[in-house]
């Protein structure tokens, strides 16, 4: 008998599960709210778990060949002092089996490796959850009713799977108090050379913009909050200026490229933490499942890992639920570990802004870099 899966969410989780369900034989129906596949993204840091999932699925070829590297990464803070990290540094540190990857490009990989062969219905959810004996029934918004096996919600921090199955949001939601801004950009302002990405720390603030050849550039804002609701209502366009307003370097022109629209990544930097990640034939995935923060930069490694673990104790086992408890026994300590490095952003953030500090980087050997105020080459 044909297994049937409903997957609720064309991210990298929801994606990666469709690759692998429909390898092995599974009937895949893929549920995405947006109108299409989404590209672009931030950058984030593909390895560990993922890297190896994603050379046994064979897309391995296709991220490298988009893989972000950096000639230099440099942080500073606003007396001017400086760290500089070197790619020679970053692929020490990294090693080989590590790839700085747009999230969007990720996506594409899995996309292209189901070939056609999945039911994704953009522009599509699911409304109602009903639990059966052996399987679960899915109310879609468009209408129509879906029985299957497994429903998988890999439908992101703001699961609706979650909250139609597990309970309200704020029931697993922990917020670090930060809030993060994506911008997206054509060009990169001027004076930021090619192949680089360079942050600017102020306490409790940090700017950042990566610029990728051929690909524009990606500015990140994120400070610590304490009116974290007022802000997300506010919106970027009001919020950023207000916070950000009074810093130089390349942030006015930031600011002035931010678009009238509201488009673009603006929310606070959260972690779902969840005794369980199933019940019954209701399993989360990913982010809806253990967000680990966008500071991490591991979320899209442990969904990629995540997603080929899950398809194969669903493989080897006998019944669905068994195979569920596998899976959650084998994955959560990665995913625990992951979640306790974010909790300490912070300090990390502060360590960074500190004027007086030494902030210690490896290029060869450990060396601490110190530049006067407006010594800009020399960074």
């Amino acid at each position: 008998m044909i297994m049937k899966v409903v997957i609720v969410g064309a991210g990298i989780a929801g994606l990666a599960a469709a690759v692998q369900l429909h390898r092995a034989g599974w009937e895949v129906i893929v549920l995405e709210h947006a109108p299409r596949l989404r590209d672009g993204g931030y950058v984030v840091n593909f390895s560990g778990l993922g890297y190896e999932a994603a050379d046994r699925m064979g897309i391995l070829p296709a991220l490298e060949g988009h893989r972000v590297v950096y000639d230099w990464i440099t942080h500073m803070n606003a007396s001017g002092r400086c760290a500089r990290i070197s790619a020679r540094a970053q692929d020490a540190l990294g090693g080989n089996q590590s790839y700085n990857l747009m999230r969007g490009d990720i996506e594409r990989a899995l996309f292209d490796a189901l070939d056609g062969g999945v039911d994704i219905r953009y522009g599509c959810t699911v409304s109602h959850v009903e639990q059966l004996g052996d399987g679960v029934r899915a109310w879609l918004s468009d209408g129509t009713v879906e029985r299957a096996d497994l429903l998988i919600g890999a439908d992101g921090l703001h699961s609706t799977v979650r909250r139609l199955v597990f309970g309200p949001e704020e029931r697993f939601r922990h917020d670090l108090h930060y809030l993060v801004a994506v911008l997206a950009l054509d060009t990169a302002p001027a004076g930021l050379a090619p192949r680089t990405s360079t942050s600017l720390n102020v306490e409790g603030r940090q700017v950042a913009v990566a610029n990728v050849p051929g690909r524009g550039a990606l500015a990140l804002f994120s400070h610590r909050t304490t009116a974290q609701e007022a802000e997300l209502s506010a919106g970027a366009r009001a919020t950023l200026p207000r916070i950000y307003g009074d810093l130089g370097w390349v942030v006015p022109e930031l600011l002035a490229r931010m678009p009238d629209d509201g488009s673009g990544y603006f929310d606070a930097v959260s972690q779902i933490r969840m005794e369980r990640w199933s019940k019954g034939r209701v399993v989360l995935l990913g982010d809806a499942a253990w967000c680990v923060t966008l500071f991490a930069g591991a979320g899209s490694s442990l969904a990629v890992g995540g997603a080929d673990l899950l398809a194969t104790c669903l493989e080897q086992a006998g019944r669905v639920e068994d195979a569920l408890q596998d899976w959650e026994a084998r994955l959560r300590l990665q995913v625990v570990s992951k979640q306790k490095g974010r909790r300490s952003i912070h300090r990390l953030l502060s360590l960074l802004a500190d004027p007086h500090g030494e902030i210690e980087v490896f290029d060869g050997e450990p060396v601490g870099l110190a530049v006067p105020a407006g010594a800009e080459a020399a960074c």
